[in-house]
């Protein structure tokens, strides 16, 4: 299977510099043809206004199929993204780029001689001829077979090289200008700030709901049992008194744990103290079901970068109990590079909706750190939610 993916890639890499020759062949006759007929419009205004609109169209018309050439068979992805380039960028783009055809070409044109001249050679002495009273000696063979050999692997690093020069042209012309990464920049700045501003209201809305629903019931129902057992005493019904701070007792380390998974969840000190490996660890030993935590991540990320992956992993998992039904959780942690990935992944029902207010408010955090955030969730499983987050 491997083999013949590389076969295909291959083969699209040669369809494509063909192309590419032709293109550039076809682009030096557009642009002689279009100085031809321009030189005497311009002297009639009408004219040139529909000559140059007519060049416009032709010119665009070749870059879109030069994205399209490098989108399809060579594989940039980024091809197919490029906009807002005008005529001008267009026609340079042309104007540099056919030379980088034309030598694609000539490098195929010299793989195809060298195949023939190699063909030609083993054909005449299989049958007993001698070309250009060359005889099959092994001081022959080996010297054809070491010179093929490294004109082969010349003409491989040149193919190479094209097809790396054509994507650099495609991009220094058609990809967006300094400015233009510029602006984008800020706009996602400003976007992520907004984000930001509102995960934390989200967030503070959410620890005031806790608060009140479930640490604040608490204290009143403690309130409560104690007055009861208060006045029970003052009765003189021990008994009774002793119940009731028998389920004070109880009612107050119920408060207890509660207060502290409240504070786990705004921010879990075992993250200063043990570290990411540990504290992921005590998310997998609260989970009701099995979860599985792999880590290998031999450096110590910056602080921001484990605080976004150890709320990431807590949210995936409490999704995955609460709503996919999972039986199974797998964390995954790794670092390559300047980037650590983490992945969470169960065998839950799937369908998780990643506009949803949980996976929004993870996509924000992780956004907030230039990080990437995905949640592949088809219908009936399995969930994967994966974060990228730079660490360098």
């Amino acid at each position: 299977m491997r083999i013949w993916s590389m076969a295909t890639a291959s083969a699209r890499l040669v369809l494509g510099l063909i192309a590419g020759a032709l293109t550039a062949v076809a682009t030096v006759l557009a642009l002689a043809a279009a100085g031809v007929v321009l030189a005497p419009a311009l002297a009639w205004p009408s004219a040139r206004e529909v000559s140059m609109h007519r060049l416009t169209r032709t010119v665009l018309a070749f870059v879109e199929f030069e994205r399209f050439r490098l989108f399809r068979l060579f594989g940039d992805a980024n091809a197919k993204t490029y906009r807002g380039y005008g005529p001008e960028r267009a026609l340079a783009y042309l104007g540099v780029r056919w030379p980088v055809g034309l030598l694609g070409g000539g490098i195929l044109l010299l793989f195809v001689y060298g195949a023939a001249t190699v063909v030609v050679f083993a054909w005449y002495w299989l049958t007993g001829r001698h070309p250009d009273n060359i005889p099959p000696s092994p001081w022959i063979i080996t010297y054809l077979a070491v010179a093929c050999g490294f004109a082969l692997f010349l003409g491989v690093q040149g193919l190479i090289g094209v097809v790396r020069l054509e994507r650099r042209v495609a991009r220094r012309f058609l990809g967006p200008t300094p400015a233009d990464l510029l602006r984008l920049r800020i706009e996602q700045l400003s976007a992520t700030r907004a984000d930001v501003v509102e995960a934390v209201d989200a967030e503070r809305r959410r620890i005031e709901r806790d608060l009140h629903d479930g640490v604040q019931q608490r204290l009143v129902a403690l309130g409560m049992l104690l007055g009861r057992a208060r006045r029970s005493a003052a009765a003189g019904d021990e008994v009774k008194s002793a119940g009731l701070l028998a389920q004070a007792h109880d009612e107050s380390r119920e408060l207890l744990d509660e207060l502290r998974e409240v504070a786990w969840r705004v921010y879990p000190a075992a993250l200063d103290t043990l570290g990411l490996r540990d504290a992921l660890a005590g998310v997998a030993e609260r989970a009701p079901i099995p979860v599985t935590v792999r880590y290998d991540v031999p450096e110590t990320p910056p602080a921001p970068v484990v605080t976004a992956a150890y709320f990431v992993v807590s949210e995936a998992v409490t999704n995955a109990v609460k709503h996919a039904s999972a039986s199974r959780i797998e964390i995954l942690v790794t670092r390559e590079r300047k980037t650590m990935t983490v992945r969470v992944t169960d065998d839950g029902s799937g369908g998780a909706d990643p506009g949803g207010a949980g996976l929004t408010g993870l996509a924000r955090r992780v956004a907030a750190l230039d990080g990437r955030f995905a949640v592949i969730s088809p219908v009936g499983g399995p969930t994967e939610v994966r974060v990228t987050l730079p660490c360098g």
